[in-house]
């Protein structure tokens, strides 16, 4: 389960203070630019490497010569792309890739009209089979359990990072119950119909339009309107560190005295996060985002025949 994404949790879990400043430019990127974390971390386990693909913002999308986003961009005269966001997701179960891709599909074109709050669960739910979600994993308590639409907290993540970017006040977030990977800690997003929502506010003059897409195992967003961005900075520090534990669990296929690690586990913390907003015209502010809590992911061992210990739970 671990990959390269976990660098942003890890360095977060190891108490480390990060900022993630993103920059725009009129470059046509398609990966994140210019992203820095002011600690050893990084150039200790990752020498030389420093642009690496990861979940961020991005000025090119893949959707910009669609007609059908065109001629919406055209009825609404939202010329100005004031935010867009990748997340990248290597993970994705099948169930997970086609309920992200399927919310993705039914967001295009929806649109915010000033002082309105757009609602995913309003928008989006219920996330039903009837609807063609299919069955995804979903964080219940310590446990991954497949239900019907897991996966589209996945959007809801890629939406909240969009909004923030936008400088929209978020009316509502969730953080995920255990720390997920694609995203650094505090910049996650979860939703569960009828009890978590990702709300947020158009607090502009003009209406906004919301664009989604997924390709494979990439996750897009854009906001579009009349106000041009400002430039965003990203603060995350941890203010608790909480160790994960091991799960043992017999499994009679295995060979007597085999194991095998299912689940590697990670790290609980609490996580405050805030950004920095830096105007066009040359005005500075910052914005608290809260506190974010994430319980420990236990680290999870199969065990064969007669090589069980007294105590499965450590």
């Amino acid at each position: 389960m671990f990959n390269k994404y976990k660098i942003f949790v890890f360095a977060l879990l190891f108490g480390l203070s990060a900022s993630f400043i993103y920059n725009f430019d009129n470059k046509e990127h398609d990966y994140l630019e210019n992203v820095q974390v002011k600690e050893p971390y990084y150039a200790k386990n990752f020498p030389g490497d420093t642009q690496m693909e990861n979940s961020g913002p991005i000025n090119k999308v893949p959707w910009k010569n669609d007609q059908a986003f065109l001629k919406k961009q055209q009825q609404y005269r939202t010329f100005v792309q004031i935010a867009a966001f990748r997340t990248v997701l290597e993970e994705s179960t099948p169930g997970e890739k086609n309920n992200f891709h399927l919310a993705a599909k039914l967001l295009q074109g929806t649109v915010v009209e000033p002082g309105e709050i757009f609602s995913q669960n309003e928008t989006l739910g219920p996330y039903t089979y009837e609807k063609g979600f299919q069955d995804g994993i979903m964080y219940i308590g310590s446990q991954l359990v497949p239900t019907a639409g897991g996966g589209v907290c996945k959007l809801a993540t890629t939406l909240y990072n969009t909004a923030i970017l936008a400088g929209l006040p978020v009316v509502e977030r969730h953080p995920h119950g255990m720390p997920v990977v694609y995203v650094p800690l505090g910049q996650d997003a979860t939703v569960s119909f009828g009890a978590k929502d990702l709300k947020f506010k158009n607090n502009t003059d003009s209406p906004i339009l919301i664009w989604a897409q997924g390709i494979d195992n990439h996750l897009y967003a854009g906001f579009y309107g009349t106000v041009e961005p400002a430039r965003i900075e990203w603060h995350h520090k941890v203010i608790k560190e909480i160790e994960t534990y091991t799960i043992y669990r017999y499994n009679k296929e295995l060979a007597q005295g085999f194991e095998q690690v299912i689940n590697n586990g990670m790290n609980g913390a609490v996580v405050k996060s805030w950004i920095n907003i830096y105007q066009n015209d040359g005005a500075e502010s910052t914005r608290e985002l809260g506190l974010s809590y994430y319980k420990p992911m236990p680290r999870i061992i199969e065990k064969g025949p007669d090589n069980i210990p007294v105590n499965r739970e450590e």
